[in-house]
């Protein structure tokens, strides 16, 4: 997944503004306990991070 595709999902699901305050507010233990544009910038792959959030935010599988 590319990053642009993540930002992308992310809006799509939870709207621009809940988007931008869940990926750099929200601290997610899946992730080692870094926020998602942390984990991103520690070089986890973008896959990985969106399917976290989808972990916890209950994302229906046909939208991961």
């Amino acid at each position: 997944m590319r990053l642009q595709d993540f930002w992308s999902r992310l809006t799509d699901h939870f709207g621009s503004m809940r988007a931008e305050s869940m990926a750099r507010d929200h601290v997610f233990a899946a992730l080692g306990g870094r926020t998602a544009v942390e984990a991103i910038e520690a070089g986890l792959p973008v896959r990985r991070v969106w399917l976290a959030i989808c972990e916890e935010y209950d994302v229906p599988r046909k939208d991961r």
